[in-house]
């Protein structure tokens, strides 16, 4: 079964989704299996992280925006903007698919695990991640 979700972002940052995949996990008639996630998108990913301390994701995207800086002259790929090419980095560096494996109609995350969309652009977007439980 494949579900489409559509997130809106405000710039770049992490957006949790977790409490949606599990909505339309239990909407569904799966018990057990596996849960896949792919971002239809090349200047966003995936990612699982904590999910209890704000400052885990504070520290995670400055640690990310200082290894791949915007403004790099050997960038290329600049027709969108600064944040361009290095937002496709960031992309490539994480992942852009995600699996997590279900039972009994839960995910089984950690206890301090949760499933974010990392918009690596400054500008607001409309992101569609695809879900699928088989």
């Amino acid at each position: 079964m494949i579900k489409r979700l559509k997130i809106s972002t405000n710039g770049q940052g992490l957006y949790e989704f977790t409490s949606k995949v599990q909505s339309a996990l239990s909407s569904s008639n799966f018990e057990s299996g596996l849960c896949t996630l792919f971002v239809r998108h090349t200047s966003c990913s995936l990612i699982i992280q904590e999910n209890a301390d704000p400052s885990a994701k504070h520290d995670l995207e400055n640690w990310l925006n200082r290894l791949v800086p915007e403004g790099d002259s050997l960038y290329t790929h600049i027709y969108e903007g600064r944040d361009d090419m290095p937002a496709h980095i960031k992309s490539v560096l994480t992942a852009t698919q995600l699996s997590v494996p279900f039972e009994s109609g839960q995910l089984l995350l950690g206890t301090w695990q949760g499933l974010y969309l990392w918009e690596h652009r400054h500008a607001s977007h409309h992101r569609e991640i695809i879900i699928h439980f088989g």
